[in-house]
């Protein structure tokens, strides 16, 4: 008996932020993409142009729907958007740059992950709940479409969220991956087998 076929995650970051928010924490902040960020989108939806989606996920925030706009574009997707994809609340460091949050909290910014798992960042969103959402958003899309290829347009936070609950891995251990501005990661599902196909690839840092 074949194996079935595994559903195919394309787990899209948006592009840079605009200059005042990049390397602060944004979370819940609705920013919008850089010019640059702009040009990556377009080379993300270009790259991608040949990949046939079944179905087609996006985060609410502008940065995520303006990561989105080329590859609608190109392809004439009809996007499901989820509020469960949403960035992650950082509570009392929104806002501040990562030397700022260092010097007002006293914390390394580069362990926001483990910060968030044990509630080391005041008035941030509470890990369960964001668990809960954002793993919620990714058993829907395995209900709905088993053996399926699926793009997920959102956030940092969301993604690193997402593998840690498919490759079953605790949060903090997603700081080992990285996650660009406008990277496709890719992870086949099957039940109890996941597999990274693709991670944190870069289609604007190819040779033009």
């Amino acid at each position: 008996m074949s194996k079935p076929n595994p559903t195919r995650f394309y787990f899209i970051r948006h592009g840079e932020v605009e200059e005042r928010y990049q390397k602060v924490f944004g979370g819940r902040l609705d920013i919008d993409l850089s010019p640059f960020g702009i040009e990556q989108a377009a080379m993300v939806a270009a790259h991608l142009r040949g990949t046939h989606f079944d179905a087609v996920y996006a985060s609410p925030m502008k940065r995520a729907q303006r990561t989105l706009a080329p590859l609608l574009a190109l392809n004439g997707y009809r996007p499901i958007t989820l509020d469960g994809l949403r960035e992650v609340d950082f509570g009392a460091w929104t806002g501040f740059t990562w030397d700022e949050v260092r010097a007002r909290f006293g914390k390394s910014p580069y362990d926001w992950l483990h910060e968030l798992e044990t509630g080391g960042i005041p008035e941030a969103e509470p890990i369960p709940a964001y668990r809960r959402r954002v793993t919620g958003c990714v058993d829907e899309m395995l209900t709905l479409h088993p053996g399926k290829t699926v793009a997920v347009v959102c956030h940092g936070g969301v993604i690193r969220m997402a593998l840690a609950y498919l490759l079953d891995l605790p949060l903090p251990k997603m700081a080992h991956f990285e996650v660009d501005y406008a990277s496709v990661t890719v992870v086949d599902h099957r039940p109890g087998r996941p597999e990274v196909q693709l991670l944190n690839f870069t289609p604007w840092r190819l040779p033009a």
